[in-house]
């Protein structure tokens, strides 16, 4: 019988299974894509569908729960304000995970794991502009008085 096998492992201790999982759900909601391995995107999965749900309930005590489980404030904010927001029509299924191949160093099966109806600028959220974009952005001073 499988009574109380409730989550997978990951060859990982406890506290490292924690870690992992709450870094790999800031950068999902960040990003709102992330490649990694299958056996993590399994796992993360339920995770991050429940966050969605407690998020679209707009309380304190929400808010609470997702500070403590996430414990970074912008990624609280979005899940709040935009991800709630988006999914409020829906009752459940906000992420999807796309099998994609294998990994070369060790063959482990990679996947992508995403929410549905993403946003694809969410990726380029820490990439640095071209110099450039830059350059031609920036003026001089003498063009700033003629």
């Amino acid at each position: 019988m499988r009574h109380r096998l409730g989550h997978k492992k990951l060859n990982r201790t406890s506290e490292h299974r924690k870690a992992l999982i709450k870094n790999m759900l800031n950068s999902l909601v960040k990003y709102e894509q992330i490649t990694t391995t299958l056996p993590k995107a399994k796992v993360l999965r339920p995770e991050a569908e429940k966050l969605i749900t407690i998020g679209k309930k707009d309380n304190l005590a929400n808010t609470k729960r997702l500070v403590s489980k996430l414990q970074n404030l912008q990624t609280v904010n979005k899940i709040r304000k935009t991800l709630s927001k988006r999914y409020e029509a829906r009752k459940g299924g906000f992420t999807r995970i796309i099998k994609a191949g294998y990994r070369y160093g060790d063959n482990a099966p990679m996947a992508i794991i995403e929410f549905v109806d993403r946003d694809l600028e969410a990726k380029r959220v820490d990439r640095k502009k071209n110099k450039k974009e830059d350059s031609n952005k920036e003026t001089t001073p003498a063009q700033k008085t003629a």
